[in-house]
């Protein structure tokens, strides 16, 4: 969208307006001529932001709901805790694995003193080597029992670890499925998890313009929410393969930074810029262009004729803008020096003066 230019004003200096141009004094000036640029296009395409990671949570084993520590619109970290069943029986039952745990410690640490003290016995003869193999093997059954019980624990820890539901990763709760109390079963949801930092938006291109897409392409995103920012991209997939009956390619783009307006479920529009390595542009300051009644725009070139400067309005077509200058398609003739100070008041075929410009 062209930015607000200067409008074309029609000045009326008195008894002074009727009076011809040469009569009139030269109106000073300042021109510039116009610079070329390689063509550049724009494809913009509308799509839906979507979020990379979206998960529907539940817990690992069945129990009663303890307490449910997030609500919707919560924000969480990976790893944070979001609810907690009843875990009693469990923490009995791992408790007394602990106990079998310390009494196969205790039976290992015993057989292996015997076995010690066999080793000493039978070096001088005192116990026969059948007694020393016979401890041995009690060690050996004992070492068994004690990594079992060992194993034995760690699976309960384990079990009761799955009373826990914790954040597989970063993002806002979007939806609370059950409360305190209620008996849920494995597979149920409980909670809906979306991460907000990873997001993709994929858009549907027209298969005539699939083939000028590539990863180098220059991309922006425009979010629907914040229309007037844009958030770098880059082309995550292109995949190549069309629709049937769009005829359409999808193109996933994936923000380079990230944005507030960047929301999962929200509209956005995808702006692919494309340059023209075989074509030109004529460009010319923003300073330059007016705007006409009729809502078109025009611009002031000077030309001299019979030893006199005088200005042309010239009505243009203008393109896109890049930085302070915009782009004219037609209109403009070749080598013209467009007037870009003191064009507010001119008139057609009116005389001037040029001018050096001055610092603002």
């Amino acid at each position: 969208m062209l930015k607000p230019v200067k409008f074309l004003t029609l000045c009326i200096l008195g008894i002074t307006a009727w009076a011809p141009a040469w009569a009139q004094d030269p109106a000073p000036v300042v021109v510039v001529s116009p610079s070329q640029q390689q063509a550049v296009s724009e494809i913009r395409l509308s799509g839906s932001l979507v979020a990379a990671r979206r998960a529907s949570l539940s817990p690992r084993v069945d129990g009663l709901v303890e307490q449910v520590l997030v609500d919707a619109g919560a924000k969480v970290d990976a790893g944070a805790l979001l609810l907690k069943l009843d875990a009693s029986l469990e923490q009995f039952e791992l408790a007394r694995l602990a106990a079998n745990l310390e009494e196969a410690s205790a039976d290992a640490d015993e057989s292996q003193r015997l076995v010690d003290e066999a080793q000493r016995l039978t070096r001088d003869n005192h116990l026969p080597k059948t007694e020393l193999a016979l401890r041995q093997a009690a060690l050996a059954a004992a070492k068994a029992r004690l990594e079992a019980a060992r194993a034995a624990r760690s699976v309960q820890r384990q079990r009761v670890q799955w009373h826990q539901l914790p954040a597989p990763f970063a993002g806002v709760i979007v939806d609370k499925m059950t409360e305190s109390g209620e008996w849920v079963t494995r597979g149920t949801p409980v909670l809906e998890l979306v991460a907000t930092e990873d997001l993709y938006l994929d858009v549907q291109v027209p298969q005539s313009q699939y083939g000028a897409l590539s990863e180098n392409t220059q991309v922006v995103i425009r979010p629907d929410i914040s229309s007037q920012e844009t958030v770098p991209a880059r082309i995550e997939a292109q995949v190549p393969v069309a629709d049937s009956v769009s005829r359409t390619f999808r193109v996933r783009l994936v923000a380079t930074e990230p944005h507030p307006a960047l929301l999962p479920g929200a509209s956005a529009t995808a702006i692919f810029t494309l340059t023209n390595q075989d074509q030109s542009v004529t460009m010319v300051p923003r300073d330059a262009i007016l705007r006409n009644p009729d809502g078109g725009f025009s611009l002031f070139t000077v030309e001299e004729r019979e030893g006199q400067l005088l200005a042309r309005r010239q009505r243009v077509t203008l393109g896109r803008e890049s930085g302070s200058e915009v782009a004219v398609l037609s209109g403009l003739p070749t080598q013209a020096r467009v007037v870009i100070r003191g064009n507010e008041v001119l008139r057609n075929d009116q005389p001037v003066k040029l001018v050096a410009p001055t610092n603002p």
